[in-house]
């Protein structure tokens, strides 16, 4: 699946987005928690700090349930608050 980083994820992330492989045992649906897991692997501690704070959007629409199940296919956004005036 495909993951994006926006703002400060980015700047924490280290690259703009990247394509992570979901291997759920079991043969179970991987879930929105399990991207988010996938993504943090071997991103460091700077991602761990800033991903507490984001939303996550799953194909576009806003998901707060990371228990949410999510296909090879999809695409997850990582949105870190953003400041504005």
């Amino acid at each position: 699946m495909r993951v994006r980083y926006f703002a400060g994820a980015r700047a924490a992330a280290g690259l703009p987005e990247e394509t992570v492989t979901l291997n759920r045992p079991g043969g179970s649906a991987p879930t929105v928690s399990d991207a988010i897991a996938a993504a943090l692997n071997g991103r460091g501690e700077k991602l761990a700090e800033v991903l507490p704070a984001c939303s996550f959007l799953l194909d576009g629409v806003a998901v707060r349930d990371r228990s949410t199940p999510i296909s090879e296919d999809a695409t997850l956004d990582v949105l870190p608050p953003f400041a504005g005036g």
